[in-house]
């Protein structure tokens, strides 16, 4: 139970490094590499913050900032300085990689003497409950881990909920339809370069909020723990359209979420059932390259079959 309960945790956690890449990966139509700089940028502010002794959540809110200021840095790189998609995310990636060393003056930030969200959601599991371990369907869990279990499902909502009714209104709209055909929201008088750049703030925002929650989660932050995560983002993105298939934005939304949730647990089944954990960059991999060629191999059987066959 303590197993499922930590990879359902981490999985909500990494739901909003989902849901980042989703609105560069889907929405703009490729995928950032800034996601995996501003990953650790937000882990590394908020832990800096924590050590200074400020409030849990407001430091974690001010490294979803800084992730904002990374991702709105890249696309002023695209749209005014015309860099390469891509180039312009490497640039961005490599240099946060040593701000993150200046911000953090260290490789690696000790948290776990430090008041952080999940020190919190233990106290509040011991005056909810009054002791440190509570009995559920006759297994033995902390109230820590369910506390931070139950905060984190109400707060991931609670984003993706904001995240839905923000794309829906007017300036969502305009944000999605720039990523359709930036041509005609130019000829509609839009700024699509404003529009690009807003975007990838958002994105790597949310990717932030990730990392600060991450780092205060596994009660220390590494420059080195954003390497790989865009390809955790894609999979989770990727997994979640195969669950949910085709339909509207909220769709789309839920399944990245429930995309993070499965492929955390299938970590966590596989890494239980004996794998090397130096293999799990390549295993993420080889699962992201398998959700994204099976339903196209599943698409073209079905398109097959729909053939008549000609005597």
């Amino acid at each position: 139970m303590s197993l499922l309960i930590g990879a359902l945790s981490l999985g909500l956690i990494l739901s909003l490094l989902a849901l980042g890449v989703y609105m560069s990966f889907r929405v703009f139509g490729y995928a950032d590499l800034t996601a995996e700089g501003s990953l650790t940028l937000g882990g590394a502010v908020a832990a800096v913050l924590l050590v200074a002794g400020w409030q849990p959540w407001v430091a974690t809110f001010v490294g979803a900032l800084a992730g904002a200021l990374a991702g709105a840095f890249t696309g002023v790189l695209i749209t005014r300085f015309n860099v390469a998609r891509l180039l312009a995310g490497i640039l961005t990636m490599t240099s946060l990689y040593s701000i993150n060393l200046r911000i953090m003056a260290k490789s690696v930030i000790p948290l776990a003497n430090e008041r952080t969200l999940v020190s919190q959601a233990e106290h509040l599991g011991l005056r909810l409950f009054g002791t440190p371990n509570v009995a559920i369907a006759g297994w033995t869990v902390t109230v820590r881990d369910l506390c931070l279990l139950m905060i984190m499902l109400v707060f991931v909502v609670i984003v993706a909920v904001a995240l839905l009714a923000f794309l829906r209104t007017n300036l969502g709209a305009a944000l999605r339809a720039t990523g359709e055909n930036p041509q005609m929201m130019r000829a509609l008088g839009t700024d699509d370069r404003l529009m690009v750049t807003f975007g990838l703030a958002l994105s790597n925002g949310l990717i932030a909020l990730c990392g600060a929650l991450l780092a205060q989660y596994q009660g220390f932050v590494d420059v080195q723990m954003g390497i790989g995560m865009l390809a955790w983002g894609l999979a989770s993105v990727i997994i979640g359209e195969a669950l949910v298939g085709p339909g509207p934005l909220g769709f789309a939304l839920t399944g990245a979420i429930m995309g993070s949730l499965l492929f955390r647990l299938m970590v966590a089944l596989a890494l239980r059932g004996g794998l090397n954990p130096n293999d799990l960059k390549l295993i993420t991999a080889v699962i992201v390259l398998a959700a994204f060629l099976l339903p196209r191999a599943m698409e073209s059987m079905r398109a097959k079959k729909k053939v008549p066959s000609h005597a």
